[in-house]
Order: C-alpha cells, then structure tokens, then sequence
C-alpha cells in the first residue's frame, strides 16, 4: 500500500475566502515552537516517516475532508467517499499489521493522523476512527485466525467495523450491561441492544460485550466476541440525529437470537472486560488527538477572524481581552498535544498507559470545548450563524467530554491511580 498514494493536494479555490481559511495548515505561519531531535533524554522531534504520515493526513484533510465538512454535516450524508479515498490512501486501519496487510503503525503515528482529519470535520473522522475502536479488542485478545479473518479484510477494501458495549441502559457503567450469550453446542446465542454504536448502520462485523455468566453482577460475567455484521437476527436502528458530527452514523444494533460461532469469542469467556478495557490504552489517546485537532482549528479560525475583524480602528485581535483568549486557547492545545503524544509514546514503549490515556484523553476534550466556546465568543453574533466555521466546532465539540469514557470516568481512572500512588 503506497504511503503517498493520495498525491499532491490540489489548490483551494481562491473565489471562496472562506474555504482559504479553512483550509490553513494545523501550525501557524509562524513556527512557534521548534523541536529538535535528539538521542539523548525527552525529544519531541518526530521520525522522517512520522513526518510524513502527518503531511499526507495535512493534504488528504486539506484535499478531500474540508471542501466536504459542510455538505456532509448539513445533509448528515455517511461520507463514504471520503472513506474510500482514505482507505486508498492509507488512512485507515493504520494500526493492522503488515502480516494481516496493514501497515502496523504505533499509535502515534495514527495520533497524528487522526488530529490532522479531526481538524477538517471530527464527524467525518470519527467515522473513519470508528475502525480503529472495533478493531483495539481484536489486536488485544483475538486468536491469529481471527486476527486474520477480520483484521485482513479491512486492509483490502474500505470496510468500516463498529464497537457494540454502550446500551440504553448502561453507558459507563459497563458491568451493568444486560446483553446476554448462552453457549448452545458449538455455538453462542446473542440477545440483547446496543445503544449509540457508531458505523452501526454500515459495519461488515461489530465487536460485542456480552454478559455469558448469568450467576455473576461483576466484570468477570463478561465476554467480547466478533459478530458478522450480514448475521440473521440484527436490526439496525434509524439513524439518530446528534447534536454534532452529524454524519457519523449512529444507530441503535439489536441482536436477536445471532448465531456466533466459539472461534469468534475474543480470549475465553470472561475476559471481555479487561478485553474492551485494553482497547482504550489503544483508543483513548487517539480520541484525545482528534479534541486537540478540533481545538486547534478552533484556534487557527479565531486567530484569523481576530486578524480579519477591526472595531476600534484596530484588528480585535490587538485588543487584550480577545489576545488573552487566543493566548488560552494556544496554551489548551500545546498542552493537549504535549500530553497526547506521551500517552501515545508509553503504549508504542511497552509501557502501560493507561493513567496519561486518561489524563490526554480528559484534558483533550476540556480543551476542544472550551476552544469551540471562546472562538464562538471571538467571532461574535456571527458565530453564533451557521455560516460561520466555529458553529460547527461548537456543536461538534462536546461529544469530546462523552463517548469512549466520559470526563467524569476518566477523572474516576485518574484518581485510582493517585490514591494509589500516595497511600502512606
């Protein structure tokens, strides 16, 4: 699979003034800050191919995501298109390996390439990311058949997964789900509903946590499997409108008497929630590159409506009150960042990162909020329009602090972690 198979970008039309805006690369034009390589003690420098992968992502979003964000959030079209075209160019599924036909890429490297594609439309990304969830249980748990089964046919054409744990009933909680698996012979029998399951509506195959102990309440109850998504017994739900990323697809998944054969259980029954747990030191610090990637288009579309805009006999961006607001919302996104790429670094390392997954992760979606709200602010009544680009942000923004973990579980994590630390 070519690395460069996307190509050159083509230039943005110079007619749309907006679209030039838009299409701003993710740094400034002044290079703030400048990192260095080294081979001794911390670098934030990246690698020659790292560099890459992030201006292929810098031009595929430029190309094909921000000439299409707005269509695709006002029709909540399933950007399909898109996908394709990522797939083709080796956006998609990053972290597969090679021996499965991926590209075994670390999660950082796909940290930067999901904060390049959230920067033109998070919905768009998040579907794109929605693979990547599916997928974490599998490279944790899954046997290498399986692996190859399901991982492999990712890479060889653009399919799209979904990860099936959220129910009407149980969100965070997640040993509360009431969706069951009874072993019958050499097959197990799935009923139950999910509930906000993103890509439900196109997935080829969903990971499903299911309770198969029906004598335990912990976490011991539960189990993952892989469930073909052509199985007899699934309704896929209408479509939901959400508040933002609205063309992510979104869909309530009922399993009624699905059929899942014993090799596609994920390790051995009771394993599935330290399987769906093991995915988000995967995930997480990917969710948190995509809130920084919405924090910084939000920045990067303040900055220029503040250089833009003059009352006063002055660009506003002059006046303290609103220089002070871009100054805060630069600090939230380098620290977004800072943070992002070192949970990342600990999973690449062999390092167990779950407590920074959950710091980047909290912190990353506090800063695309808080971002999205001070740039409506910046702009002014004509934010608050939606032809402006920071309505969409704002809107788009707050799923952040929701799904994959809210604040409030990751701040429970990162409690844990402390009390642990300091008991006397």
């Amino acid at each position: 699979m070519s690395l460069f198979r996307a190509g050159l970008p083509r230039a943005v039309p110079s007619s749309s003034r907006m679209a030039l805006r838009a299409a701003a690369p993710i740094v400034p034009r002044r290079n703030i800050t400048s990192f260095e390589s080294s081979t001794s003690g911390p670098s934030f420098g990246l690698t020659e191919d790292q560099e890459a992968y992030l201006e292929l992502a810098r031009r595929f979003t430029q190309d094909e995501i921000i000439p299409v964000a707005r269509h695709h959030d006002e029709t909540m079209e399933y950007p399909w298109e898109v996908i394709k075209k990522a797939h083709a160019a080796g956006l998609v599924n990053t972290h597969i390996p090679e021996k499965f036909g991926g590209l075994g890429l670390g999660v950082l490297p796909g940290a930067l390439i999901s904060e390049q594609l959230a920067y033109g439309c998070s919905g768009i990304q998040t579907a794109i990311e929605a693979n990547g969830l599916a997928e974490a249980p599998l490279l944790v748990s899954a046997s290498e058949e399986t692996k190859a089964k399901y991982l492999g046919r990712m890479t060889e054409e653009p399919l799209v997964a979904a990860y099936c744990v959220t129910e009407p009933g149980a969100g965070s909680d997640v040993a509360n789900i009431s969706t069951r698996a009874e072993k019958k012979g050499d097959k197990w029998i799935l009923n139950g509903t999910k509930m906000w399951i993103t890509n439900g509506g196109h997935a080829n195959w969903y990971f499903v946590l299911a309770k198969t102990d029906p004598n335990s309440t912990g976490s011991k109850a539960l189990t993952g499997f892989v469930v073909d998504g052509d199985s007899a017994g699934i309704t896929k739900g209408k479509k939901e409108v959400n508040m933002g990323q609205r063309c992510s697809d979104t869909r309530m998944i009922t399993f009624e008497d699905v059929e899942v054969p014993e090799e596609n259980v994920l390790g051995k029954p009771g394993d599935g929630f330290k399987t769906a747990m093991g995915a988000f030191d995967i995930t997480r610090p990917l969710i948190a590159a995509a809130a920084t990637g919405l924090a910084q288009r939000a920045l990067t579309e303040a900055a220029t409506w503040a250089h833009e805009r003059k009352t006063m006999g002055k660009p506003i961006i002059q006046h303290q009150a609103i220089a002070f607001i871009l100054a805060d919302m630069a600090m939230d996104v380098e620290s977004s960042r800072n943070l992002t790429w070192k949970s990342a670094w600990m999973k690449d390392s062999g390092k167990r990162n779950s407590y920074y997954a959950s710091i980047a992760k909290c912190m990353a979606s506090r800063a695309a909020v808080s971002n999205a709200n001070l740039a409506v602010q910046v702009f002014g009544g004509m934010g608050f329009n939606t032809e402006s680009p920071v309505e969409k942000l704002y809107r788009d923004a707050k799923i952040y602090e929701i799904y994959e973990g809210t604040s409030q579980i990751q701040r429970l994590i990162v409690s844990r972690f402390v009390e642990d630390a300091y008991k006397p």
